[in-house]
């Protein structure tokens, strides 16, 4: 998708910016195969670290040229294991909200307890997983503390988790796609009505009250403090029934952004929006950049 340059456009979308008997992670150990799904692989993995800390499960569930784009974690799986004795020694835990695979891709919305190592007491996380031959090849995350009072007064995680309407997977992936170019990038403004719900609207950015009048409030104050949003590329659409996240890039008060948006669509349109926006720093710990 290219870049276009549309300041009201921007600002039209640009603020919106997982919990127990989440169906779609409810997979039992017992149910294994020679061939595991990768959702199973995907919370074994995590267990690896961050119930086990154990670094010989790692191993199993994680390639050796594992690629980080984490921009604070050198790439490779050595860091990786020498990250385990500060997880285990800070009881840091994680619990998963949302499980989706896409392909290759698993996408994981999560929370962590005992996380100042990822920069607070409690953190909320989309991480992206692209697998191969059984194990974690690839990561991409954005990560933002946990703010406990929101304008909706959701937080950043709660809501529904089961995935439904498989079959329409590449249909709301296309809607967002569109959505995105549309309103994000300029072609269609005044389509906003058309992809999201005038009926439902559950916003869980900590700025952003729910329905489209809290949008308008929200319009009104980062207009007023001229202190837009401003994407500039979509990386990635990858969803699995009626949740899509979208990987983009942009600025924002004037830094180079990280902008990661998980909708939740019900019969063609935008009901609920969940995100996290991290600033992608000059100086990295690899070359692989945050995309």
């Amino acid at each position: 998708m290219k870049s276009k340059k549309s300041y009201i456009a921007t600002a039209m979308f640009a603020v919106f910016t997982i919990l127990s008997g989440c169906n779609s992670t409810s997979i039992k150990s017992d149910n294994l195969k020679v061939n595991p799904p990768m959702k199973v692989v995907a919370l074994k993995a995590q267990d690896a670290f961050f119930k086990d800390y154990d670094a010989t499960k790692v191993k199993q569930y994680f390639r050796e040229d594992y690629i980080q784009h984490n921009p604070h974690v050198p790439t490779g799986i050595e860091p990786v294991l020498g990250f385990l004795p500060v997880l285990k020694e800070s009881g840091t835990t994680y619990q998963n909200h949302r499980l989706l695979e896409d392909g290759e891709f698993i996408i994981m919305h999560n929370t962590y307890n005992n996380a100042e190592a990822f920069g607070a007491k409690e953190v909320v996380t989309f991480d992206v997983w692209r697998m191969q031959d059984g194990q974690v090849a690839e990561h991409w995350d954005a990560i933002s503390p946990v703010i406990k009072e929101t304008a909706s007064g959701r937080s950043q995680y709660d809501g529904p988790t089961t995935v439904e309407d498989i079959d329409k997977t590449q249909e709301n992936k296309q809607l967002i796609a569109n959505f995105m170019e549309d309103v994000f990038f300029g072609k269609a403004p005044e389509k906003i009505r058309e992809y999201i719900s005038t009926e439902q609207y559950d916003q869980h950015n900590t700025m952003v009250k729910d329905g489209l009048d809290g949008l308008n409030e929200a319009l009104a104050y980062l207009v007023s403090q001229n202190n837009m949003f401003d994407y500039h590329k979509v990386h990635r659409i990858l969803g699995e029934g009626n949740f899509v996240l979208a990987q983009s890039e942009g600025r924002w008060n004037g830094k180079a952004q990280a902008f990661y948006d998980l909708f939740r669509i019900k019969e063609g349109k935008i009901v609920e929006h969940w995100d996290i926006i991290q600033e992608i720093p000059s100086n990295m710990a690899h070359k692989n950049g945050m995309f």
